[in-house]
């Protein structure tokens, strides 16, 4: 017998069960469904949006807003717009740092006050496999080789892409800088599932071989990554 649809898990929320222990419990985190309505955002939010963007993108950008509109919310923190940065980061407010992720059938959110976590990242990738022919543009030559090691390289690959994600994400909070793929490379404990990122290049005011630390999950059709910085922890 089929299971009534009421007793079948809601996938947003067993997406938000796969985060909540890669980050720590400071951290306040949430999931909407782009692919249900989410409500809508800010028009201070939806101001940076491109005029010609698509229904996907449209669906996409106003589930990861509304998340993290409820993390504001378990922070005790009434919502307010995140604005479409310069370089198109979102604006936190100056106390709370940030990330906002989404892909086609999940947006997740994480939020802390800045005084604790300066910086987090987090990323959420459909499970499909990352093509082969884009390995070279997001992979060292030592990435590579571990990726073609694993038993599904194509996840490999997807995994590799949204752990430098996170990491990117959670290093911009406090360097503001862009820099390519290359300039951080990863090495994972699968047994543990978590992985470190070291910088290949100075990004002030992390050091060449500085180092942080994140987490994964796979599962429920997605590969989440997770990255915080906390404050005063060191990065070598």
């Amino acid at each position: 017998m089929n299971p009534e649809a009421s007793d079948l898990p809601d996938l947003t929320d067993v997406r938000l069960q796969l985060l909540r222990p890669l980050l720590s419990d400071q951290v306040a985190i949430a999931a909407q469904d782009p692919l249900g309505t989410p409500p809508e955002p800010f028009p201070e939010e939806t101001a940076g949006l491109s005029q010609n963007a698509v229904d996907k993108r449209r669906r996409e950008f106003a589930a990861g807003r509304a998340a993290a509109h409820l993390a504001m919310r378990a922070l005790n923190r009434t919502p307010v717009p995140i604005r479409i940065g310069p370089k198109r980061a979102p604006i936190w407010p100056d106390d709370l740092s940030g990330t906002i992720t989404h892909c086609r059938s999940c947006a997740l959110a994480a939020v802390a006050r800045r005084a604790t976590h300066p910086g987090i990242g987090i990323d959420v990738e459909e499970d499909t496999p990352l093509s082969q022919d884009l390995w070279p543009s997001i992979a060292s030559r030592a990435e590579r080789d571990w990726i073609t090691a694993q038993a599904d390289p194509g996840q490999a690959g997807k995994l590799l892409f949204s752990a430098k994600e996170a990491a990117y994400k959670a290093q911009y909070a406090l360097s503001t800088c862009y820099f390519g793929f290359d300039g951080l490379e990863l090495h994972f404990n699968l047994a543990e599932q978590s992985f470190t990122a070291r910088f290949t290049a100075p990004q002030p005011p992390f050091r060449v071989g500085d180092h942080l630390q994140g987490r994964f999950a796979i599962g429920s059709g997605v590969i989440i990554t997770a990255v915080e910085i906390l404050n005063n922890e060191p990065c070598t």
